[in-house]
């Protein structure tokens, strides 16, 4: 598993309060808001994009269509990440 990945997995788990969830259960590809996913709400995506911020200087606005597929899942929040991570270099 990529390490950005399992930073995300842990960072998530964290960020969201999602006690009784290891890494492990996540997948990479687990969709974060629906029902069959993790089934977070628009108050856990606030906090996310916040969250987001804070640790990797990534701006988000919280209702944007595109920022709705960046949070999609573990592997699309990595993408974002590393695409921030090579343009702040």
């Amino acid at each position: 598993m990529n390490a950005l990945h399992q930073e995300l997995k842990a960072f998530l788990i964290e960020t969201m309060n999602l006690e009784d969830i290891t890494p492990d259960e996540i997948g990479d590809d687990t969709l974060l808001f629906a029902e069959e996913g993790l089934g977070l709400d628009s108050i856990d995506a606030l906090e996310l994009v916040l969250a987001l911020k804070k640790k990797y200087g990534i701006v988000l606005e919280a209702n944007d269509e595109q920022s709705r597929q960046h949070l999609r899942s573990v592997d699309s929040i990595a993408n974002l990440v590393s695409t921030a991570s090579k343009h702040n270099t």
